[in-house]
């Protein structure tokens, strides 16, 4: 156990930004764990509170300037990749466009909060071309709050968070076992779900060449584009005849979509 109090003497300011940078990148390591044992530490001198939370705030703030950065220069195309390497790719775009237009520049205060946002959001920020300025301010602030909450814990906690560590030490290999075994389950039961969801979905489901071939020969359809408003403004070509409106248009115009045809629907 001293051992690795002593690591993370030597080194906590450089693990704690490298790992909190490595994070809001979106490589898969949590740096809550991080900045929790690096407030411990803090807690009993060993290293300097206001040091690792301002090292905490530069790394977010940085990774978070690099995906606005992308997000003006790709546009839309970014929020895709970025959720089709989620767990939920269906539903990763449209939850995040939601919130976004919901609570604006503010969102970017809570979202490291929330997974799959943290890293989202700010690309997003960029591809409605938020002013430059107000992203920093926010997303600073966000961050602020983000690192500022776990390092306060740590620091708070850190006679408890030591004899975790201590408890944790003497399991040894058990409790990596254990911990590997829950995340695959947690991988493996929403794998399950998404393909349940994903034979249901193609029952119903038509491709775009075989959508097109219908249209020339003229059968009787219609087309409704149900994307988002931040997706049409970015790429506003559409299916020629196809009705647009959002999903939270749906109840007020619903009436505009003939129901003497079949209907179709897109919304990627």
């Amino acid at each position: 156990m001293e051992e690795a109090l002593q690591f993370v003497v030597r080194y906590g300011y450089a693990v704690v930004f490298g790992w909190v940078l490595a994070e809001q990148i979106g490589l898969p390591i949590p740096a809550v764990p991080v900045l929790l044992a690096a407030g411990a530490v803090a807690g009993t001198g060993r290293l300097s509170g206001a040091l690792v939370l301002a090292l905490a705030v530069l790394a977010s703030v940085l990774s978070d300037a690099i995906w606005y950065g992308i997000g003006r220069v790709r546009g839309a195309s970014v929020l895709s990749l970025l959720c089709r390497i989620s767990l939920e790719p269906d539903s990763c775009v449209r939850r995040t466009e939601e919130v976004f237009s919901r609570q604006g520049a503010r969102s970017l205060v809570v979202a490291k909060f929330i997974p799959g946002f943290s890293t989202a959001a700010p690309p997003l920020a960029g591809v409605v071309r938020m002013p430059l300025g107000r992203f920093l301010f926010f997303t600073s602030l966000g961050g602020l709050v983000w690192a500022g909450l776990f390092v306060g814990l740590g620091w708070v906690f850190s006679g408890q968070l030591e004899r975790v560590a201590e408890q944790a030490v003497r399991l040894g290999t058990g409790l990596v076992v254990l911990l590997v075994l829950a995340l695959a389950g947690y991988i493996g039961w929403k794998y399950v779900s998404r393909q349940r969801f994903l034979r249901r979905l193609r029952i119903a489901r038509i491709e775009p060449d075989e959508l097109k071939t219908r249209l020339d020969a003229g059968e009787a359809m219609v087309v409704v584009d149900l994307r988002h408003p931040i997706d049409f403004e970015s790429e506003p070509n559409i299916i020629p005849g196809a009705l647009h409106l959002s999903t939270a248009e749906l109840e007020s115009r619903h009436g505009e979509i003939p129901r003497d045809r079949e209907i179709v629907l897109y919304c990627t």
